[in-house]
């Protein structure tokens, strides 16, 4: 009797995870309440330095987004503004209450130093999980790993006829930091701590119909890197929930939509392409 109501994540059971830290986090995670939105662990086991972080890997495109004036240190300076400033941008937009979809919206570099990250490193997680209401009324969750299980769905903040009703992402990294606002409107300077999620955006696409009158899944594709808004920062609690996506394997694979013969820290583990498009498993 005592195994009735205990939850197990399907997955997690037919392949339990070997890696501790994965395991310490879910195990933190099962203590939490499955009423509660999400859960990311608050353990700061992981600290990374955000400037020698951005340093070491500013050859990556995953870091360069942007743009910038061409330098003697161009690479890193990219990175700079492609990274810290996008994350400071994220930051102050959750804490001035903008609405989801607003990163468009870019701060005066007065703004962005009000905001600042205690001691300067950030904390980064091996997992995330998202808990939902499923259609029979039942609560679940789905356990996010950016090397396994990456891809999350987000409601749609377009609203024109015909918009899709979701946006989705692939999870590059699952952080919390200690963040304080100073700026001249602020009216607590304590230090708090905030989660975001660095992400990577898939896009629909354009001009593929589907649905059950069509008989088709839809088509979704990485946004390729020159697109300003191809990597971003995500607020965990706009996340649905994770999805399961589906290789076209008929598209093949590419290296346009990420341009870099190296590894990068915008792909799963050691890959060196992009399958072109995915089909979302529904």
């Amino acid at each position: 009797m005592n195994q009735i109501g205990k939850k197990y994540n399907r997955h997690e059971v037919l392949r339990p995870s070997t890696d501790p830290s994965e395991v310490r986090e879910a195990k933190e995670a099962d203590s939490e309440s499955i009423a509660d939105h999400h859960v990311i662990s608050k353990s700061r086991n992981s600290p990374i330095s955000l400037f020698n972080f951005v340093q070491t890997n500013c050859k990556d495109p995953a870091m360069k987004v942007g743009h910038v004036v061409a330098s003697s240190n161009w690479q890193l300076e990219t990175s700079l503004q492609g990274f810290i400033l996008k994350l400071k941008d994220h930051l102050l937009g959750r804490i001035r209450e903008h609405n989801f979809g607003d990163d468009a919206h870019q701060f005066s570099d007065d703004e962005r130093n009000s905001i600042r990250i205690r001691n300067n490193p950030i904390y980064r997680l091996a997992t995330f999980r998202v808990n939902y209401t499923t259609y029979d009324m039942r609560r679940d969750f789905d356990t996010v790993n950016p090397q396994t299980h990456p891809f999350i769905i987000v409601p749609s903040p377009e609203t024109e006829q015909g918009a899709h009703p979701f946006w989705y992402a692939a999870i590059l990294g699952i952080f919390h930091a200690d963040v304080q606002y100073a700026g001249n409107d602020s009216r607590d300077f304590r230090f708090k701590r905030m989660e975001f999620l660095w992400v990577r955006w898939l896009g629909v696409v354009p001009g593929r119909s589907f649905g059950r009158r069509h008989a088709k899944l839809p088509k979704i594709g990485f946004v390729p890197d020159s697109d300003e808004f191809a990597f971003g920062f995500l607020d965990p609690s706009c996340v649905v929930r994770g999805c399961h996506l589906i290789p076209s394997f008929i598209d093949g694979k590419t290296q346009d939509l990420l341009t870099t013969d190296l590894i990068s820290l915008g792909r799963v583990g050691t890959e060196y392409d992009d399958w072109s498009n995915y089909s979302v498993g529904m």
